[in-house]
């Protein structure tokens, strides 16, 4: 099969073979045609990403909900440390929500030996039951999100592949929020710290929304105990310097180990930082020194992962 394929490549009137002439030519043809091949094969190893979709139960009151969740895993049985990295809400029905997919991200942990699990939450995309918003409450939307964190780790920790040990929650806008709420919500002996990229919730139709926000952050501070990253942008679509200012403050003044990185201007939205591969320049550095000061791994174990093309 493999001398059909390479033989299609092949000059429809190549010189016979008889002559040792010919048999240089197609030797120097074939030498081409690996050449050209190779890179390729490289690059497409880069972009691939083992992925697969898997529906993680949630027991509730009266039943059980699943979730839908898409799991990166490094090649091999592991056990791998565990990170969980949960989604923003787009506007309209949550159902309508397609499922979220943060490659680019994603493969910096997988590089680096973690699995990686993104579930939506209930009543996000295919995930059963109904988003449960909590009106102008948004401490309690948070708090309500984040049982699904809490059910894709206890779910994550029944599977030979993962380490109970190490994990790391991260978010992304809503997300964000949700992760800083997990924080306060007796997390998994396991997690080490907690990654809020541009997190909160633009309640535009909730007075004082804005205020809202940073108090129920300090609320949240005063029930975690674990570290957090912070990351904020200044031309975010959703949360102005103001906003995250005024809401990092009130958080780091109730739990001093929480971090700010304020890195001004991304592109047109920095709000759109994290899911950008152009974004990995920025938090990288940042996120490795956090990852090494609460005792996770930053060692590239798989380089096949890296970013290509």
């Amino acid at each position: 099969m493999r001398f059909k394929f390479w033989s299609r490549l092949l000059p429809e009137h190549l010189p016979s073979v008889d002559s040792l002439h010919s048999l240089q030519c197609l030797l120097h043809v074939l030498c081409l045609c690996l050449c050209v091949a190779s890179p390729i094969a490289a690059i497409a190893a880069q972009i691939a990403l083992p992925a697969e979709v898997i529906f993680i139960p949630k027991k509730i009151l009266l039943g059980t909900l699943e979730l839908e969740t898409t799991v990166y895993k490094p090649p091999g049985s592991g056990p791998f440390p565990l990170v969980v990295i949960n989604h923003g809400k787009a506007p309209g029905p949550t159902g309508l929500q397609p499922r979220y997919t943060p490659g680019w991200a994603a493969r910096y942990f997988v590089e680096r030996g973690y699995v990686v699990f993104v579930p939506m939450r209930t009543g996000f995309s295919k995930s059963t039951g109904g988003y449960v918003g909590g009106g102008c409450n948004i401490e309690s939307n948070g708090l309500v999100q984040a049982e699904d964190v809490a059910a894709t780790i206890t779910y994550a920790h029944t599977l030979s592949y993962v380490e109970r040990n190490q994990t790391l929650v991260v978010g992304q806008s809503h997300g964000g929020w949700t992760t800083l709420a997990y924080g306060a919500a007796k997390p998994d002996p396991s997690v080490k710290g907690l990654v809020n990229f541009a997190g909160g919730l633009r309640q535009e139709d909730c007075i004082g929304w804005r205020l809202n926000l940073a108090k129920a952050a300090a609320n949240y501070a005063q029930d975690t105990k674990l570290p957090s990253l912070w990351f904020y942008g200044d031309n975010d679509s959703y949360f102005s310097k103001e906003v995250y200012t005024e809401m990092f403050a009130r958080y780091s003044k109730e739990n001093p180990r929480a971090q700010l990185v304020a890195f001004g201007e991304f592109g047109q939205d920095s709000h759109r930082l994290f899911g950008s591969k152009e974004g990995r320049a920025i938090w990288e550095p940042h996120l490795e020194k956090f990852m090494l000061s609460i005792g996770l791994p930053i060692k590239v174990l798989y380089p096949q992962f890296k970013p290509g093309g």
